[in-house]
């Protein structure tokens, strides 16, 4: 039956978050580079969006495979309508970088060469770098219709070259001299203002170069040689920076000697990096298949053509005709691309400040004395990252590695930092004695292989490894110290669930938070899902909500109450703070929620497909958080008449999450911990300085601060509070 509800388009949505990204270069308020590192991401993030989700509707466009979403006239039709908006966003993100950036670079004086104009004092060093540098690097490939097509890497910047032959000088002149007559004529005719001839001579040119039959060739850009920005010789006051590609450019006469170069144009292309896998495959079959499919990910089908939209029609027809490259693959560019790369951008003027973000800090209740086992048996702990320092966890398994009464250490394991500290001590963990069981998710996109790699390191050592569930994921995020005293007596153990991966390193970035407890209901609940994981069982689940058992029928009868208190002439409230709200199932009970008169805020930082402002939403606000960190916690509250029902956990409520995943969420039992979670989530709500409404049109709404109320920095203004409270 269809819906009488309505909803965004999930891609489109996605958009909306990540032009919100790009916005936060146009933020004044922060240092320069904080503002050009935004221009990174919003890059990088698009680069992967066409690399998944564009290659996706593709392949149901050309038939390529079936979708139970979307027809093949339907996946067209995305398409279209996605390249349309990333052309406009790629506009206002040219305007924001020449007009804003770069201008703001001059004035902290750092001049960034964009174009073919370069100081005189500079042109001998560019000359000789070329020469020294970048020359012995470059390779330049001919391009031609009708015959063996070049393979243009993923993700990698090329220069397309025209040239054209040099002429004899005999043929040459006598050629210039007709056409010079020709075109001189009609361009004075056509400018009658003192500069005719000068005009008419320079129009006259490309008309002769146009007689003679042009020459294509591409040259992929050295970046594994030479970095792509150089730091040109200082100037009094003055630093200067220049992008590689325009060094090349400057010196193409060298490249092709006998050739007249008549222009050069950058492209790019991206390719599909999904991989297809038999998902009902065994632990086994599931290894040998990503080790021979993740190869293949670089040579995956184009899903993306970028170029330079200053490039000539024809010089583009050639290039589509020559590479094969479908109509629907093309997307306008700047001048510059990749500029995901300009987090690499040098910063010449050490006057320039870095932003000061909050530093991780360590609570006072557990220094370095003081054990975590000790403190978490008499009462739950609440971590935040990053303003929480990630060392604690590493600290709570080196107390469990040096622990005699330790049985067992479960953890699992979906995205982990190269050389991690915590595959370290779980490691380390084996070699004492210790029982190991580690649950690898190896179908985690963009880490298969440093996944499998440190499988089977940790295998080597002596862990036991469990890979991944034909047919589903594994993101839950939790550990389990299985412990038993030295004599038989039972002693506490300890559970701990996440909305974060166990990642030293994104634990800095990333906004989580994990729950420490010893409470008995968490830890068998736990201890029956590492189980089921094993394939052991099919549990029940008492306090833990885990989704495909419990999860659904709880957050059901969850809403319902909500409505029924505001049937009752009570307050109904729910706020749901996630990254990604997609699952039409679970809006549709939102919507329903709203219609009873329940008052509900979202904190959705990406994808959210609920669409406010509607009579059946009326009761619905969307909040969209961007700022120094990637809020990423999932934290649900349920006003539950004054009585509220807090929890935390790793789904968002996508269909994959909570269908074809197996997602752990924890109720926040201890009323302190809860209170604070609490607090977060009106922090949130009161932002004014980086927050966002999200209208009905998918407009990224900024909200204004009230005359004589405090500005509301929420990430900052948090970190304050838990720094208050740190006692």
């Amino acid at each position: 039956m269809e819906s009488k509800y309505n909803y965004f388009k999930r891609d489109i949505s996605w958009l909306s978050f990540n032009y919100r990204v790009l916005l936060e270069a146009l933020d004044e308020r922060l240092p320069l580079y904080e503002r050009i590192n935004f221009i990174s991401i919003y890059s990088s993030n698009l680069e992967e969006f066409y690399k998944i989700r564009v290659a996706d509707h593709k392949a149901v466009a050309s038939g390529a495979t079936e979708s139970d979403e979307e027809t093949v006239q339907s996946a067209r039709e995305l398409v279209e309508e996605i390249n349309k908006e990333v052309t406009r966003q790629l506009d206002d993100r040219v305007r924001i970088y020449e007009q804003k950036i770069l201008p703001a670079l001059r004035k902290n004086h750092i001049i960034f060469y964009q174009d073919n104009h370069v100081e005189p004092f500079h042109q001998q060093f560019i000359k000789d770098f070329f020469r020294e540098e970048i020359f012995p690097y470059l390779q330049p490939v001919p391009v031609s219709k009708d015959k063996i097509v070049s393979f243009l890497r993923d993700n990698r910047l090329y220069l397309a070259i025209r040239v054209y032959p040099k002429k004899e000088e005999k043929n040459k002149g006598e050629e210039t001299k007709e056409n010079i007559e020709k075109y001189t004529g009609e361009c004075i005719n056509e400018r009658n203002d003192g500069e005719g001839i000068k005009v008419g001579m320079e129009a006259a040119r490309p008309n002769v170069t146009d007689l003679r039959q042009p020459l294509y060739f591409v040259m992929k850009q050295p970046y594994a040689k030479v970095p792509r920005f150089i730091e040109l010789p200082s100037r009094e006051k003055n630093h200067y920076l220049m992008f590689t590609e325009d060094i090349i450019k400057a010196n193409l006469n060298l490249i092709f000697p006998g050739y007249d170069v008549d222009s050069s144009y950058c492209i790019k292309i991206s390719r599909d990096a999904d991989i297809l896998i038999d998902d009902t495959a065994s632990s086994a079959d599931l290894v040998a298949q990503l080790k021979k499919k993740v190869k293949k990910r670089k040579i995956g089908d184009v899903c993306r053509f970028v170029y330079d939209r200053a490039m000539p029609s024809e010089f583009l027809d050639f290039l589509v005709d020559a590479f094969r490259i479908q109509r629907d693959e093309l997307v306008p560019g700047d001048k510059h691309l990749n500029l995901e790369d300009l987090r690499h951008l040098p910063n010449p003027n050490k006057s320039l400040h870095s932003l000061e973000k909050p530093k991780p800090m360590k609570l006072t209740v557990l220094d370095e004395k003081e054990s975590i086992f000790n403190y978490v048996a008499k009462k739950d702990l609440l971590l935040y990252y990053p303003y929480h320092s990630f060392e604690h966890f590493i600290h709570f398994l080196y107390e469990a590695v040096h622990n005699p009464e330790t049985r067992e250490i479960m953890v699992t394991q979906y995205r982990v930092a190269e050389n991690s500290a915590v595959i370290n001590t779980l490691i380390a963990a084996a070699q004492n004695g210790k029982k190991v069981t580690v649950f690898v998710e190896l179908k985690a996109r963009f880490d298969e292989e440093n996944n499998l790699a440190t499988a089977e390191m940790m295998q080597a050592a002596g862990i036991k490894i469990i890979y991944s569930i034909p047919g589903l994921k594994v993101h839950a995020k939790v550990a389990l110290i299985r412990r038993r005293g030295l004599n038989g007596e039972k002693i506490p153990s300890y559970a701990y669930i996440s909305t974060g991966n166990f990642n030293e390193k994104t634990a800095t970035l990333y906004a989580d938070c994990g729950l420490f407890t010893c409470r008995k209901e968490i830890v068998a609940d736990l201890y029956n899902l590492f189980r089921t994981l094993q394939g052991k069982e099919d549990p029940k689940f008492t306090t833990l909500l885990v989704a495909r058992f419990n999860l659904i029928p709880e957050l059901n009868r969850l809403i319902d109450r909500e409505i029924s208190l505001a049937d009752e002439g009570k307050q109904g409230r729910i706020i749901l703070k996630m990254n990604a709200l997609q699952d039409p199932t679970m809006i549709d009970r939102l919507y329903e929620a709203s219609e009873h008169g329940v008052q509900i805020d979202l904190i959705v930082r990406g994808i959210c497909c609920l669409i406010p402002g509607q009579s059946y939403s009326r009761n619905i606000r969307v909040t969209r958080i961007v700022d120094s960190f990637l809020e990423h916690a999932r934290i649900w509250y349920f006003g539950n008449d004054g009585k509220p029902k807090v929890f935390m956990g790793s789904p968002d409520w996508m269909r994959r999450n909570l269908y074809r995943r197996i997602e752990a969420i924890t109720p926040v039992l201890a009323p302190d911990l809860r209170d604070s979670l609490i607090e977060m989530l009106n922090i949130q709500l009161a932002d004014n300085q980086k927050a966002c409404w999200v209208d009905d049109k998918l407009q990224n709404i900024f909200k204004k601060r009230t005359p004589g109320t405090p500005a509301v920095r929420a990430q900052y203004t948090f970190y304050d509070w838990l720094n208050k409270t740190n006692s």
